[in-house]
Parts: C-alpha cells; sequence; structure tokens
C-alpha cells in the first residue's frame, strides 16, 4: 500500500485520481503506454518514417480529455444535423403538410419507418461521440452494438422504400429475417467475442448492400430526389471502403476513420433533406389520387 501522512492507504492509488480519469480507465498502464508510444512516434517521425500500429490500434494523439478528438468532434457534430434532420422532417410532417382528416395521421406511408431511423441514428452518433472521446471496453460494446443496429434497420428502411412495401406482411418478412441477424451478431460481440475484423466486415457488407438497392432504385424510379440519393450512395460506399483501407494518421488526429465522418456530416444534411422531399412528393401523390 502507499502510505500517506505515515497512514496506509486501504485503497490502490488510482482510486484517487480524478473522476474523469477513473471513468476513461486512464491508469499507470494505459498512461505508460499513451506516453511511451507518442515518444516512439515522434522518434520515427524525426527518422522519416510512417506511423505504426500499437496493441492493433493507429497512434492518435489526445486533447485534454478527449482520446480522440478530431474524431469525436465530428461524431458530435453528425449528431447534431441528424438530429436537425429528424426534427425538420417530423415538423413538415405534422405541420406543414396536410394530414388525414379521420385519424389525423400523416398520408406518408413510412412515417414510422423514418422516426425509428432517426432515433437509432441518433443513438449511434452519440455512442461514436463517446467512444471516441473515450475508449474503454464498454463504450467500445456501444457503439459498435448501436452501429450495428442502425446499420441493420437502414438495410430494412432501403428495401422496404425501394421495393414500395406497404402492407404489414411483406414489412415483416423483410425485416424479421435482418433483424434475427443483427441481433445475433450484437450478442455475438457482446457476449463472445469482440471481434472488430468480422464485424467490420458485417458493416461494409450491409452498407455497400443498401448503398447499391438506393442507387439503383434512383435511376430505375426517376424520383425527383434521384441526384440526392446517388450522390449519397457513392458517398456512404466511398467512406466505408476507405475506413476499410485503414489509413494510417497524419498530423496525430487525422486518419481514415475521422476522414470518414467527416464525410458522413453532408451526407446526413442530404439524405434527411431526401426524405422530406419524399414525403411531399409521396403526399402529394395520394392526395391527386383521392381527389
Amino acid at each position: 500500500m502507499v502510505p500517506t501522512d505515515g497512514q496506509p492507504v486501504d485503497k490502490s492509488w488510482y482510486t484517487h485520481e480524478p473522476l474523469y480519469l477513473q471513468w476513461k480507465d486512464w491508469n499507470c498502464k494505459s498512461e505508460c503506454r499513451y506516453h511511451c508510444m507518442m515518444e516512439r512516434e515522434n522518434e520515427r517521425a524525426k527518422l522519416g518514417l510512417q506511423p505504426v500500429k500499437y496493441h492493433g490500434k493507429w497512434p492518435l494523439k489526445r486533447a485534454s480529455v478527449f482520446q480522440e478528438p478530431l474524431s469525436a468532434a465530428l461524431s458530435a457534430l453528425t449528431l447534431v444535423v441528424q438530429f436537425n434532420g429528424w426534427l425538420s422532417f417530423f415538423l413538415l410532417l405534422y405541420y406543414k403538410l396536410p394530414l388525414r382528416p379521420e385519424t389525423h395521421k400523416t398520408y406518408y406511408e413510412y412515417t414510422g419507418l423514418w422516426h425509428i431511423y432517426g432515433l437509432l441514428a441518433m443513438n449511434s452518433w452519440f455512442w461514436s461521440a463517446i467512444y471516441h472521446s473515450c475508449d474503454t471496453i464498454w463504450t467500445e460494446k456501444l457503439y459498435f452494438s448501436s452501429d450495428a443496429a442502425f446499420l441493420g434497420y437502414s438495410l430494412i428502411l432501403a428495401i422496404l422504400r425501394t421495393l414500395n412495401l406497404r402492407d404489414e406482411a411483406s414489412r415483416v418478412m423483410v425485416a424479421a429475417p435482418i433483424l434475427a441477424f443483427v441481433t445475433t451478431h450484437i450478442l455475438y460481440l457482446n457476449f463472445y467475442e469482440l471481434d472488430k475484423g468480422l464485424n467490420m466486415k458485417v458493416c461494409t457488407v450491409i452498407i455497400i448492400a443498401q448503398c447499391l438497392l438506393w442507387a439503383l432504385w434512383a435511376v430505375m424510379t426517376r424520383h425527383p430526389s434521384r441526384l440526392k440519393i446517388i450522390f449519397v450512395a457513392i458517398g456512404g460506399a466511398a467512406a466505408v471502403l476507405l475506413e476499410a483501407s485503414d489509413i494510417p494518421p497524419r498530423w496525430g488526429y487525422v486518419d481514415g476513420r475521422a476522414i470518414c465522418l467527416a464525410v458522413a456530416i453532408p451526407l446526413s444534411y442530404l439524405w434527411w433533406s431526401f426524405a422530406k422531399e419524399d414525403a411531399e412528393m409521396r403526399t402529394s401523390a395520394i392526395l391527386k389520387k383521392a381527389r
């Protein structure tokens, strides 16, 4: 035990660290790893050598209490964009577009699906910001789990909207196997093995699949927002391939993941813009048929 004022201490020394350090698991071992890694990278930079991975991760500089400051800031900014997009979508449907007189519900058939999408998107980006601020085993599991849930649901939404499935039976038939797979994947990551390589492969396949679905649908249906859809599909596919390429960090803060997070900001804005235009188009089409 470490003596304090001549008296033995009943607890380990790191329990007397500030609460934010205890929460972030920045103990003696992690601090030694971080500072030794930074010193070694400074020596390699002076010799003109490229960064290398330590314990499976690129060496990124901290800023105050933020472990990956740029990625955390970009995730938080995307969260704000997602919230603003969902809120403007909500206000458009319930305060600007007409509602069904008998039920006071929206005419747009995919309203509920987009609301769930918005909640899962905000949850995913919230945990992304937390994870990049504080990389612990719990924040890592929560980040991977929320991201997998969000991407899995995004694929369901893509199939339902591109195939124009509006009856409950068809929606359940599409959603059930995807939900079962995503749930199994999340349980595997949390309770069996946190396999980052497997998670990357699963997420990449899901993203590429839905990007192809949306792009093909936009071209075949000639949707008024087809250019936005195609741009988002191409940007999303490029971003995930960029992250999969695992680009080494530059200037101590910018790596492949940070670039992908930066790309997600304009893509999120365009995506909610498409959702609002799609709601307006479908509402107008239904009202014309009703006349």
